[in-house]
């Protein structure tokens, strides 16, 4: 993306690691106001040439006593001042801020993690002059403390251990938050990054979707030879459909698209997915049964993460047979293959491949990022790689994607694999699990508890139990039901379902599912959980 330089109110978030950075992002997008994320060890140069209104300096699993720690570099903080330029360092950025301007930052005695309440002193431009005494909840993930300022800095916010919670340099224009106002656990953080960004820097909010819907169609014109064919991944969920569309809107039929069953998908999904191609999108779509090789594939494959990179490989080799067809009947074999791949696909599976992302922590490899083999012939166009789900959403009603299929929730690319823990191919593992989702989906739909929640699904365990079912005892399997609520998938909460649902989902899954005598549910939050369990 080039055109970032060229807008005034951008706010550029260094990178130190966080699994929430580019939830800051989000955040700031959300509020109309272009926000980009690069290294945290960028270049003074590389920094500048964006010419922020805003520099944030991110959070992360690092301590700055660390021999390798990453930091900004040496000149940014005098380069700001000159222009201007405020500073928010949030958690490790915190941190950051306070060593390198002649402050103590020390191991903590008490670790803080997860919610704490922290308390305002005095008058703040962070919170507001008059929010003096107030008191709020926040997101805490620290093991380091300031314990001593640099020189012009104060403390603006305590935590309920008296630990620093906010700081700020005035003069300086140097702020800065141990905690996380980004994510949902801190109810309050929104309202004081939208504080920070408008009454206290003066960020305009001029930024749209549509900006990016146009940047990204430039971008693929000017990547995409005129003369050149291009192959699409759908897999039927939001994020490839969204991104075929706006590669179809950009170099019309020399898209092709196609669609893999892998033989895990969810219960009679790969009629209903053609059906919503063919009716309802328009596009022209292939559809390639290749479960037979994927499951031998997985054959006594228990790890998840191997699944993932399994998976991806055979997708990735599927394509390059598909485009090899497609030689044949154009002349020219296509060169790019397009993917749904989403911020959270990439910060999860970070560092990928080709990026200078190298703080952060791989949680899981998306098939599409992490799980990518290192020698594939295709070049990837991915769209939508700087969206969050809701964003994507955004876009599909601004492409004319109908809204019932905008609203379908999340399906993994590895599909079921992820959702049966163990081999995939014992018993009959898969059919139950699809057995069981089509019942607790459906039960959701008719409670019209749908579109209240972000993701639902049904997990097969690899344990047995002893139940009692027709008057005889049985040794069947054991399912979770999983729901959560979220805005992004970077952060969610379990879905409270009420009593007489859960009542209901249950009887009806052991009386019409054979083999499966015991329900449970997770209620489990993200951190510390994932949303899929693998």
């Amino acid at each position: 993306m080039e055109t970032p330089t060229m807008k005034p109110d951008t706010v550029l978030i260094l990178d130190y690691g966080s699994q929430y950075t580019h939830l800051i992002t989000r955040r700031i997008r959300s509020l109309n106001v272009f926000s980009l994320v690069i290294s945290g060890t960028s270049s003074l140069k590389s920094i500048t040439s964006y010419n922020p209104r805003v520099v944030i300096l991110s959070g992360g699993p690092h301590s700055v006593h660390a021999l390798d720690a990453p930091s900004f570099p040496d000149g940014f903080i005098e380069w700001a001042e000159s222009n201007g330029v405020h500073v928010l360092g949030i958690c490790y950025g915190l941190q950051l801020i306070v060593q390198k301007l002649g402050g103590v930052v020390v191991e903590g005695e008490s670790k803080e993690y997860g919610k704490m309440e922290i308390e305002v002193k005095g008058k703040s431009e962070i919170f507001g002059s008059e929010s003096g005494g107030e008191k709020q909840m926040v997101w805490m993930s620290h093991g380091d403390e300031a314990v001593k300022l640099p020189e012009g800095f104060e403390v603006v916010a305590q935590s309920a251990q008296g630990a620093v919670a906010a700081l700020e340099n005035r003069n300086k224009k140097i702020y800065g938050l141990q905690y996380h106002p980004e994510v949902t656990h801190s109810p309050k953080g929104m309202e004081t990054l939208r504080h920070f960004l408008f009454d206290v820097c003066g960020v305009s909010a001029d930024w749209k979707m549509e900006d990016l819907m146009e940047e990204e169609i430039k971008v693929i014109n000017q990547t995409v030879a005129s003369d050149e064919h291009v192959i699409c991944a759908l897999s039927g969920g939001v994020d490839s459909t969204v991104a075929a569309t706006l590669v179809h809107k950009a170099i019309g039929d020399r898209l092709h698209c196609v669609f893999v069953d892998n033989g895990l998908l969810r219960y009679k999904e790969q009629e209903r997915v053609m059906d919503t191609f063919e009716k309802d999108l328009h596009l022209p779509v292939t559809c390639v049964d290749a479960s037979e090789r994927f499951l031998s594939e997985l054959k006594g494959v228990v790890d998840p993460e191997t699944k993932r990179k399994i998976i991806g490989k055979e997708f990735i080799n599927i394509f390059d047979q598909f485009a090899q067809e497609l030689e044949k009947k154009y002349g020219k074999k296509p060169a790019f293959l397009v993917q749904g791949t989403l911020y959270p696909d990439v910060i999860e599976s970070c560092p990928p491949p080709g990026t200078d992302r190298t703080h952060s922590h791989t949680i899981k490899s998306h098939h599409n990022v992490g799980g990518l083999p290192k020698d594939m012939k295709l070049k990837l166009i991915e769209p939508l790689k700087l969206l969050f789900k809701d964003e994507v959403r955004e876009l599909g009603r601004i492409l004319n994607v109908p809204v019932g299929f905008l609203k379908r929730h999340p399906f993994p690319g590895p599909g079921l694999a992820v959702r049966v823990l163990g081999d995939v191919t014992q018993g009959n593992a898969l059919e139950v699990l699809r057995q069981v989702d089509e019942i607790f989906i459906q039960s959701i739909r008719d409670a019209g508890l749908y579109d209240s929640i972000w993701q639902a699904f049904a997990v097969f365990l690899p344990v047995r139990s002893v139940g009692v079912q027709g008057d005889k005892r049985t040794h069947s399997h054991v399912v979770a039901l999983r729901a959560v609520t979220s805005q992004d998938g970077m952060t969610a909460d379990w879905f409270n379902f009420e009593h007489k649902f859960l009542d209901d989902v249950s009887r009806k899954i052991c009386n019409s599912v054979q083999g499966v005598n015991r329900v449970v549910q997770d209620i489990t939050s993200k951190p510390p959980s994932t949303i899929e369990w693998e």
